[in-house]
């Protein structure tokens, strides 16, 4: 069952789609953050890429079993790389 349409700030979809791209995010985190379910999000993304970039972000997703939690190893316990984001400390 799909959620209704929300309502993104154009900073919102940015983020939403880059953490969609990502390998190591799960749907279900994207679902928490921004209340999108994958149906969803499938429909966003397809709005929102070119054909040919949503076919390809289609076929990255089926090959990534870390896109869905239940079907990730348990020992991976981050959403990202622990490079990805470059903040200074």
């Amino acid at each position: 069952m799909s959620l209704k349409k929300p309502l993104l700030s154009e900073g919102d979809l940015s983020r939403l789609i880059e953490m969609a791209w990502e390998d190591r995010t799960p749907f279900e985190a994207i679902l928490k953050n921004f209340h999108v379910d994958e149906p969803s999000l499938m429909r966003i993304m397809q709005e929102n890429l070119k054909p040919s970039s949503y076919r390809l972000w289609r076929k990255r997703v089926k090959e990534k079993s870390v896109k869905h939690l239940k079907l990730r190893s348990s020992e991976i316990k981050r959403a990202y790389c622990p490079t990805q984001y470059k903040i200074s400390r």
